[in-house]
């Protein structure tokens, strides 16, 4: 018989906490299968957040190391300083990234440390029960904002991967979604460039994906699905907004860090 479809190496055989209809799991594997297709499964390590995705560490077939509430940019930096030669990458929602985290992930862009951020943008608080996140919508119901997000009170959504490519130290930056197989497809090309210009030394590589979250949107599934493509796509355009091939001109005539074609960004 032809296998047409297997588990990836790149993922502990577990099954998974996550709620139905939840595609944390799907980002996983493509985190997984990157991994395993680039033969880097071996000395990769992970650096898991706070969040729905706290228990990352156990699911990922490889090196994994807990992080304090938005600090997972600073270990991970630490890790790979220290082990250059190892495939280092954290693994972060919008509350970890956006919230508590906006500092770290801000100056390791800034450093351009040598490192790939998955970030994972749900629009809301998964973990803790719903409540608006910097990246909620304007209008979008959690349980902080039952009338919906009032900008005048609570100002407008974060947008990361926007504000993260105008750093001089972000070398790739680019906005995906898992909403349908199409887009599945192209998040894991992007996952997979974001962890090549790791391995060429190139710096500081980020890539967002728009996820659902049918528990606390009070959709199911696929309704969920839809929301991001009618709902999120809009305010959260997709495509790739930095690489290494196009930095900007000022960079151009100075050099910048992380960009000397080393196996490491410093």
């Amino acid at each position: 018989m032809t296998v047409v479809f297997a588990p990836t190496i790149g993922l502990q055989p577990r099954e998974t906490h996550y709620c139905p209809g939840c595609t944390h799991g799907l980002i996983h594997r493509l985190v997984g299968e990157v991994l395993d297709e680039l033969g880097v499964l071996g000395r990769a390590i992970g650096v898991a957040p706070v969040g729905c995705s706290v228990l990352a560490y156990d699911y990922f077939n490889c090196d994994m190391h807990e992080a304090a509430h938005g600090r997972a940019p600073a270990v991970a930096t630490g890790i790979k300083r220290v082990l250059p030669d190892r495939v280092v990458f954290t693994y972060q929602g919008d509350g970890d990234l956006a919230s508590i985290g906006t500092g770290e992930i801000v100056h390791a862009a800034h450093r351009s440390e040598n490192i790939t951020v998955i970030f994972v943008n749900n629009a809301i608080y998964g973990m803790t029960g719903g409540q608006m996140a910097p990246t909620t919508l304007i209008g979008q119901r959690t349980t902080t904002t039952p009338g919906g997000r009032d900008a005048a009170l609570t100002g407008y959504p974060m947008r990361m991967s926007e504000m993260l490519a105008q750093v001089p130290g972000a070398t790739y930056v680019e906005r995906v979604s898992v909403h349908s197989p199409v887009y599945v497809r192209k998040a894991k090309k992007a996952i997979r460039k974001a962890f090549e210009v790791q391995l060429a030394g190139q710096g500081f590589s980020l890539v967002e994906v728009l996820s659902s979250c049918p528990t606390n949107w009070g959709l199911d599934p696929a309704a969920a699905l839809t929301w991001i493509k009618d709902e999120m796509i809009p305010v959260y355009p997709l495509g790739v907004m930095r690489t290494p091939e196009n930095p900007p001109a000022y960079l151009t005539s100075v050099g910048g860090p992380g960009r000397d074609g080393g196996d490491d960004g410093h």
